[in-house]
């Protein structure tokens, strides 16, 4: 009695009439649609009645606060499949690792890092030019095979157990304290002042150098390189304890590192880490029985009974021009022995410090997912693995190792393991980093032409810290001259200095004898 009907068609589509999935037992009363009776749909409703309370006592208006009106109009047709079912109502899971590091991704790019120059501005420096990266990628120049001038030092063999390296039989990276390593530049070499002095070349230059120079379009951290322009010659220097020393870390990574100096995640610490990972890796995986292979003259730069680090110079010559050429010391670090002939190796390794930095954990994928560990390192490390690759092929490498070191603890800087070791063709991989080796020297050839314009003197070319572009300053003489290592010559290479006003226009006592002597020689 009292209960109204309404005549439907099998055809019409219902809507729902009440959703029971959701609690409004708190929602607020006033918020529903009334029509001022209690239990009332709307006015407009053909189910328009009211509830006498007498005959249904259970029908209290307090109690009405528990029920909600729903629209009565049909559904959006849901996409069923299983995602869809999967999806419906699923819980809120916490906040992942990886989630984490995006939204600090997502600040950073809000705030973009700072990078300091690696050499400090002096007002009184003269800035000559301004050369944005953009001129660089349509640069291309074809030189010549080089020809190799002298051969010195002494290299070990390869052992090839290394290359069974997995993450499953790790093995912990040694040190080696006793062995000595050299990072000399271009002006204290002596093979490079012999050499400039019989007038093998015009330019002169190391492969740390001219990598840096050949790479500068992917290089995001700030660097500098020292030019001295003597007489009709032109030496390409890096200053004592340059950024060139160390290997940069995370360079090209969107991922930003912690901004403090002590951080043993910062960038500093994290190069200074890998230059220390670097040279202990590269003895390591020598086969250290005493059999080397020995070279036309010794390390140049060892004391006699120095325990000395496997490495052999290749002072190499390129022919830029007529009457043009350049003279580069190259490094290899290993031989190894392929159908009764010697082949060349050069040996780098790739460090992990933390997995949530770069998002892949090379103890779980290493093994199984190499190519997407190579990929991510190409993406974070792209300056370094390109100037490796220039150096290899400087130095005419048949192969070039790459092993992976990780920390022990992510926390620990101080211990590592080696997880895998890998080999490339130099020219193999240039192709597959799209690394242009025409590009390559093209960019060198337009320095040392724009460098061969200016007046002797001493010049500093820097890349801007915060801008794809290097700049070129010209300084004073004695610019730098503090950060020089005097190192005793050989009596047969003394030379007196020359007066104050040379025709080079350097002061006495300068550090650099082969400026010097190059003055003498013309006058």
């Amino acid at each position: 009695l009292h209960v109204p009907f309404a005549p439907f068609s099998r055809s019409e589509k219902l809507g729902r009439i009440a959703d029971f999935t959701r609690s409004f037992a708190n929602a607020n009363p006033s918020n529903r649609p009334s029509s001022g009776k209690p239990g009332a749909a709307s006015s407009e409703s053909p189910f328009d009645f009211s509830l006498d309370l007498d005959t249904f006592p259970l029908a209290n208006p307090e109690d009405d606060s528990s029920f909600r009106l729903v629209d009565a109009k049909p559904p959006t047709r849901p996409k069923f499949g299983p995602k869809w079912r999967f999806n419906q109502h699923r819980p809120q899971l916490p906040q992942r690792r990886d989630e984490e590091v995006e939204a600090r991704k997502r600040e950073a790019e809000k705030e973009p890092a700072i990078f300091k120059s690696s050499v400090d501005i002096q007002p009184e420096w003269n800035m000559l030019d301004q050369i944005p990266f953009s001129t660089f990628s349509k640069l291309s120049f074809s030189v010549p095979e080089p020809e190799d001038i002298l051969l010195c030092g002494a290299l070990e063999y390869y052992d090839r157990s290394f290359d069974r390296i997995t993450p499953k039989n790790e093995r912990r990276l040694e040190r080696f304290k006793n062995r000595n390593f050299f990072k000399v530049t271009t002006t204290d070499d002596p093979v490079i002042r012999r050499l400039a002095n019989e007038d093998k070349a015009t330019v002169f230059a190391t492969d740390t150098i001219l990598a840096t120079l050949m790479c500068a379009p992917r290089s995001v951290y700030s660097w500098d390189i020292v030019i001295q322009r003597v007489g009709n010659k032109l030496f390409f220097d890096k200053r004592d304890g340059s950024q060139l020393d160390l290997l940069s870390v995370h360079e090209t990574s969107q991922e930003p590192l912690p901004e403090a100096k002590d951080d043993i995640n910062s960038a500093y610490s994290l190069s200074v880490e890998a230059a220390y990972i670097n040279q202990n890796f590269s003895q390591q995986v020598l086969v250290r029985d005493g059999n080397k292979v020995s070279f036309d003259e010794p390390n140049p730069f060892a004391n006699e009974g120095d325990e000395v680090a496997s490495v052999a110079y290749r002072y190499r010559r390129w022919k830029l021009d007529n009457d043009m050429y350049l003279i580069a010391r190259c490094e290899v670090q290993s031989v190894v022995e392929v159908n009764n002939q010697k082949s060349f190796l050069t040996l780098n390794a790739l460090n992990e410090f933390d997995p949530k930095y770069s998002g892949v954990d090379w103890r779980q994928k290493l093994e199984t997912q190499r190519g997407a560990v190579l990929a991510t390192e190409l993406k974070n490390n792209a300056n370094k693995l390109a100037k490796w690759t220039a150096q290899s092929i400087l130095a005419s490498a048949d192969l070039m190792k790459l092993g992976y070191v990780s920390r022990v603890h992510p926390r620990d800087h101080f211990n590592h393991v080696i997880l895998g070791v890998v080999g490339y063709k130099p020219r193999d991989f240039a192709a597959q980093i799209n690394l242009n080796t025409a590009n390559m020297w093209g960019i060198v050839k337009s320095i040392v032409d724009l460098c061969m314009k200016l007046n002797e003197g001493k010049y500093v070319l820097v890349k801007d810290p915060s801008k794809p572009q290097v700049r070129i300053y010209e300084v004073p003489a004695d610019a730098f001259e503090n950060d020089y290592v005097e190192e005793p010559l050989p009596e047969e290479e003394q030379v007196q200095p020359p007066a104050e006003d040379t025709e080079a226009g350097e002061p006495n006592g300068t550090t650099n004898d082969v400026e010097a002597k190059e003055t003498e020689t013309q006058t």
